[in-house]
């Protein structure tokens, strides 16, 4: 399709969704999408942003139980003027990124996500009554049907995350275990997740421990959604926050070469 066409196209989108962008500024973005996938990043110009990021310390829940993150000075202010951490951490602890490479053997690592699947429109599916009275509830099929119902379509490219409330009982037993002592959290069902393969969904995110639910035993969403070149987000904050649609994600993944993952920090614009 010609340069000319594309911006005809993207004129007429934006004027119908009461563009994000007004004289000078709209001229200047039909000039940037004639040359890129023409989709949505930012949902409404942003007046305030949201840190959905855990802070981060060795006693933060992770899933076999032991710490995600140790600190070691490598270098000391009183000595030295300055001072710096060595750190060990591992990858999939704290508010992280869950790339393709953590449930595939040769899938894209969380260096080789591409930049515009990190910055994206933010969907959320509130299942928190539900998950009041039944910790290992999912959210299926028949929820992102309900959502699109009520909302509309899902934007391109966007992230499609879990709201249960969780994310309050960060700092009690209850965010990892019942009282029996077993893994108890929300998460995505395999039929939501085979749907939203069907949309054009950059990343799913919860505000759990991890994309399946606690009594999951054979880690479904993981074996079927990274496998299939999307990504994930687990452990997210502040959720209850933000609106059901309308708000930006911008993902900071890290970069590190060849890795299955790893903390991120992760902020919403709305």
């Amino acid at each position: 399709m010609c340069n000319h066409c594309v911006i005809e196209n993207v004129k007429q989108n934006m004027l119908s969704r009461r563009s994000l962008f007004k004289g000078a500024a709209f001229a200047g973005a039909a000039a940037m999408v004639a040359t890129t996938t023409p989709r949505e990043v930012l949902a409404q110009p942003a007046s305030k942003v949201f840190d959905l990021t855990h802070a981060y310390d060795s006693t933060f829940p992770t899933f076999d139980g032991n710490p995600g993150i140790e600190y070691e000075w490598a270098v000391e202010f009183a000595q030295n003027g300055y001072q710096l951490h060595k750190l060990t951490i591992f990858e999939h602890t704290g508010t992280h990124i869950d790339a393709p490479f953590h449930f595939s053997a040769d899938g894209t690592s969380v260096d080789q996500i591409e930049p515009e699947k990190l910055v994206a429109p933010l969907v959320i599916v509130d299942i928190t009554d539900r998950a009041r009275e039944e910790a290992n509830t999912a959210v299926e099929a028949a929820d992102i049907e309900a959502w699109i119902s009520a909302n509309g379509d899902i934007p391109t490219g966007a992230v499609v995350a879990l709201r249960s409330g969780w994310a309050t009982k960060v700092k009690e037993a209850s965010f990892r275990n019942d009282a029996e002592g077993n893994f108890a959290f929300p998460g995505f069902g395999k039929s939501a997740t085979d749907l939203l393969l069907t949309l054009d969904v950059a990343a799913i995110g919860v505000d759990t421990l991890s994309l399946d639910p606690g009594n999951s035993a054979d880690f479904a969403v993981h074996n079927s959604w990274l496998p299939a070149g999307r990504y994930g987000i687990e452990a997210l904050a502040n959720l209850e926050e933000l609106p059901v649609k309308g708000a930006t994600i911008m993902v900071g993944a890290p970069k590190h070469r060849g890795g299955t993952g790893g903390p991120a920090r992760v902020l919403a614009l709305i």
